[in-house]
């Protein structure tokens, strides 16, 4: 058998399946590693940059090591990008016998049974009946059920959710369609491959319903892959939680409605009492106060109308779960919805004990809640959330249930060399760890501008300094730029400022759905595109349309954020530094991510402006700087301008 380096090198089989295929030493050392952390069952984190082409490095060891492999990917996107075209190519080159299969959450798939039950479930207006039509076509010739087949239907469109099951909706093996429904059979096909592509939510979702006693989504495996690692933390402490939501309860009144329609039409004061939980959701949000709001439960748990008007909305689904209670016998949708109603309700029970919350794992010995509990509001909406402060020890005990080889890899890591930050928030001990460098040369591609003269972040004269400092380069650039903030608000203030003064189209974040921003960018050639956190990361744009990355702020997240009190507050108690200990690994991970939208490709070039001072004067200040690509620095304008001048002559001959 050929080793994972000699697949990759210039005598391998992807020479010859690849167009202009370049031998990558550290790709072929990396795959080197994971194919020995597979072969020894340990656990690997790897840092690997832009370029180096990780996704071949962990599936040819992955298919050469005859194990039951699951990869886990960040995004759906990625994940049908590694199974459509990775995959493919990998397996013509090794020709192995390898059973693969895609399996996504049950969001993606659609229910036939809620596809039958679709016109009972609220009102539906012309674009949805003409949706849902063009869905009951699809229905009947479809071959996997995956919603993604259809590209006529916006992604964020009010038919998906009608059309496809949660865990709380799902009838079991009670369900008329069971035998046809398109998660069951993609489940099985999961079952009997050897190499399963799945993403991060799928994951943690698997590992949340083992937590609770649930049957195993995922079949057991002997190697875990996970790319994309650095956000399996923060997603980690959304699946751990727990949540309740005005969609949840919205979603359970209608339902019930549809159910009793469709399977107890003598009982209509079903929709009765749907109809007042209703009222009493809207009553609750009403409570609240004001939209846009994101903060603790102690802010508002004091206050008398919030307290009445939850407990008359635990009232209402209390009165409904009794009711349902009588009516599940009928069929086994009213089944589902009384067992949604008790979770629902011992949810929302949280938010009435003042004592200490403990929803993560009851054997932690700490008289310190081991969850906060927070909230969030919208113009017609909201969510209660109780989130893990911890959740090391959770993953830890998930992960420790399979005796495994786990790889962990990203670009983005290591913060100053050290990857304790990443291995510490997963409660990762033992393990292998290394860095993989880019094939990309940043001394060459780029150069990182540091403007002098910048005001402290907080100064109100910061953004307009800003948009000063920036508008030279943009012009140099000759705009094919992104602009990236920390704050919506900075967003808005920013576009102002730009939008008289610089000749390139503007495009910023939420006038367009993600994807069609990025297609509008692409195509332009010269647009200048302004985002906050989701053009962060995840964003890949090729070429000379990107050639230039603004980035205002140090990205420290929001001390008044809720979670992040409770954490620092936590690590506080234990004796530790807030700031050292995650803080500030967590803004240079995020300002990794930043400064890596500009070099996607070997021919890439562009320069990268931190208009943040603190990067220059404060001793934190190196930690960013070491842990960003080896880019020469300069606080001179004119070398900015020489740069692009040369990069531009050079691109043109």
């Amino acid at each position: 058998m050929k080793l994972p380096s000699e697949i990759l090198d210039e005598n391998g089989p992807l020479t010859a399946m690849i167009d202009g295929y370049q031998v990558r030493v550290n790709q072929q050392d990396l795959s080197t590693a994971i194919f020995d952390s597979i072969t020894n069952n340990q656990v690997l984190i790897a840092e690997a940059g832009t370029g180096i082409g990780k996704t071949f490095a962990y599936l040819i060891p992955a298919m050469l090591s005859a194990k039951k492999v699951i990869i886990s990917t960040g995004t759906k996107h990625l994940q049908d990008q590694l199974y459509k075209s990775d995959l493919p190519i990998v397996f013509k080159a090794l020709d192995l016998p390898v059973k693969s299969a895609l399996l996504k959450g049950r969001a993606n798939y659609l229910c036939i049974h809620r596809l039958d039950i679709a016109p009972h479930l609220g009102f539906v207006n012309k674009t949805m009946q003409h949706e849902l039509q063009n869905i009951r076509e699809w229905s009947k010739v479809t071959q996997t059920g995956d919603i993604a087949e259809i590209d006529s239907i916006a992604e964020d469109s009010m038919v998906w959710p009608m059309v496809t099951s949660t865990i709380e909706n799902c009838l079991g093996g009670e369900c008329d369609h069971w035998h046809d429904c398109h998660l069951v059979i993609a489940r099985k096909q999961a079952q009997e491959a050897d190499l399963l592509v799945i993403n991060h939510h799928l994951l943690l979702a698997d590992m949340t319903l083992k937590q609770d006693s649930f049957a195993e989504l995922l079949p057991g495996a002997e190697v875990f892959i996970v790319d994309e690692a650095h956000q399996l933390h923060e997603l980690a402490s959304r699946f751990f939680g727990r949540s309740a939501s005005s969609r949840q309860l919205i979603g359970l009144a209608k339902d019930c409605i549809a159910e009793q329609l469709n399977t107890a039409a003598d009982m209509a004061e079903i929709r009765e009492y749907a109809d007042a939980l209703e009222s009493r959701v809207a009553d609750f949000r009403l409570s609240l106060g004001e939209a846009g709001q994101r903060q603790a439960w102690t802010q508002i748990s004091h206050k008398p109308q919030v307290n009445q008007a939850l407990a008359a909305l635990i009232q209402a689904l209390d009165e409904m779960s009794e009711l349902l209670e009588v009516a599940a016998e009928r069929s086994r949708g009213l089944d589902q919805c009384h067992q949604r109603c008790v979770l629902l309700s011992q949810t929302l029970d949280l938010f009435t004990n003042k004592q200490p919350v403990t929803t993560a794992d009851d054997s932690v010995d700490n008289d310190r809640p081991q969850s906060v509990l927070w909230f969030e509001s919208w113009s017609r909406s909201f969510m209660l959330h109780a989130t893990p402060i911890d959740v090391s020890h959770l993953f830890r005990q998930h992960a420790d249930d399979f005796s495994a080889a786990w790889l962990f890899t990203s670009a983005t890591l290591q913060v100053n060399n050290d990857f304790g930050h990443f291995a510490n928030g997963l409660g990762i001990r033992d393990y292998r760890c290394g860095i993989w460098e880019s094939p990309f040369d940043y001394r060459q591609q780029s150069l990182l501008y540091l403007p002098e003269g910048m005001p402290e972040p907080s100064a109100s004269s910061f953004n307009q300094r800003l948009i000063e400092n920036a508008r030279p380069v943009i012009e140099s650039s000759k705009g094919r730029a992104f602009v990236l903030f920390t704050s919506y608000k900075a967003m808005h203030a920013a576009r102002a400022l730009l939008e008289d003064t610089i000749e390139f189209p503007i495009l910023m974040q939420g006038e367009y759905p993600k994807h069609q921003l990025l297609e509008r960018f692409r195509d332009a050639g010269n647009a200048v595109l302004l985002g906050t956190a989701s053009f962060w990361e995840g964003v890949d744009v090729r070429g000379q349309a990107l050639s230039c990355v603004v980035i205002d702020k140090l990205p420290f997240a929001s001390p008044g954020d809720p979670v992040m009190q409770a954490r620092i507050n936590a690590i506080r108690s234990d004796g530790g530094q807030p700031f050292i200990d995650y803080q500030l690994p967590r803004a240079v991970i995020a300002l990794k991510q930043g400064v890596g939208r500009l070099i996607r490709d070997m021919n890439d070039f562009g320069v990268v402006m931190i208009g943040d001072p603190r990067i220059r004067h404060k001793s934190y200040g190196r930690i960013f700087l070491n842990s960003l690509p080896a880019m020469p620095v300069t606080s001179q304008l004119g070398d900015v301008e020489q740069f692009y001048s040369s990069r531009i002559q050079q691109a043109v001959a």
